[in-house]
């Protein structure tokens, strides 16, 4: 192989990596972040692919970009490169028997790495203690974002719609729980019900989290108004507050240790059950770390 051709197979896996990272942040300055390099250099990397491939890859809209049609289908097929590529080291090192070394970056919600995590993350730091592992502490749209962004091997939580770019495993579903002080006129009616819950004012997260959306639609399929007097993030939170009698809530079964000063009732006939689990980009090639960590959320994951 001659030092143009060599050269040439250089310089398009850079174009495609600057391309792909775009796509991937939405931005060819994040992308240059990312590699290290010139806004202006990313930019003609993905100008000279685009000469080559002759198609626009993006529409370019102010400082915004978008894939287009063949933009969408060409990250298809570039991105599971460029991450085989990007975990070419750990994948080496997992083949020669050295899979106790690397790093695992997990998105998640304060809830799941406070309630769903703690005896999976415990085992496996004990297993592989070594691993470096960095839990991201972010909310469902930031977390998709990083997945989809390649910041995060994988993210763990609930998923209420299944976007077509990701995969969903289940885990564990959790009962939703009424929570109020013990002194509540609800903590003492005998058969609840809607109605009668709409008439105090609940105590929520914050509502681009998914209790108050699965509250929201609730309540307005059936027609019922409804106030939120609080929003404050955490459940902890949430259930001190509740015990101070500034509010009622609905909270997953999972927070609930059997300590709370508080009247607790399940409301499975009114609010769905939450299912927890590992949410993967579609062609994303997972480090064997990770694939490690998942196999002891999920057993049976091939990966």
């Amino acid at each position: 192989m001659g030092n143009k051709d060599l050269r040439y197979k250089q310089s398009r896996l850079q174009q495609l990596r600057g391309f792909c990272y775009a796509a991937a942040e939405g931005s060819i300055s994040k992308a240059a972040e990312r590699m290290y390099l010139s806004q202006p250099s990313v930019s003609l990397q993905i100008q000279a692919l685009e000469r080559e491939m002759a198609v626009n890859l993006f529409e370019r809209r102010g400082p915004k970009i978008m894939l287009t049609p063949d933009g969408e289908l060409l990250f298809e097929l570039a991105m599971p490169i460029i991450d085989g590529v990007d975990n070419l080291p750990d994948d080496f090192a997992a083949r020669r028997g050295d899979i106790d070394r690397g790093r695992i970056d997990v998105a998640a919600g304060w809830s799941t790495i406070l309630y769903v995590m703690p005896d999976y993350v415990e085992k496996f730091r004990k297993m592989h203690p070594n691993i470096e592992m960095k839990l991201h502490n972010v909310t469902g749209a930031e977390g998709m974002a990083q997945l989809r962004a390649g910041h995060v091997d994988f993210a763990v939580g609930p998923l209420l719609d299944v976007p077509e770019d990701v995969v969903f495993h289940p885990i564990v579903s959790y009962e939703p729980m009424l929570i109020t002080a013990l002194d509540h006129p609800l903590a003492k009616m005998e058969k609840l019900t809607l109605v009668a819950m709409s008439a105090y004012p609940f105590i929520l997260p914050p509502r681009q989290l998914s209790t108050w959306s699965t509250v929201d639609n609730i309540f307005k399929k059936n027609g019922l108004p409804y106030e939120v007097a609080m929003e404050v993030g955490g459940w902890e939170v949430i259930k001190k507050y509740v015990e101070l009698n500034l509010g009622i809530s609905i909270v997953m079964s999972i927070c609930i240790t059997g300590e709370e000063r508080l009247a607790i009732r399940k409301v499975r006939q009114f609010f769905p059950d939450r299912t927890y689990g590992i949410v993967l980009r579609k062609g994303k090639q997972l480090s064997p770390q990770a694939k490690r960590f998942i196999g002891l959320m999920l057993p049976d994951f091939e990966g």
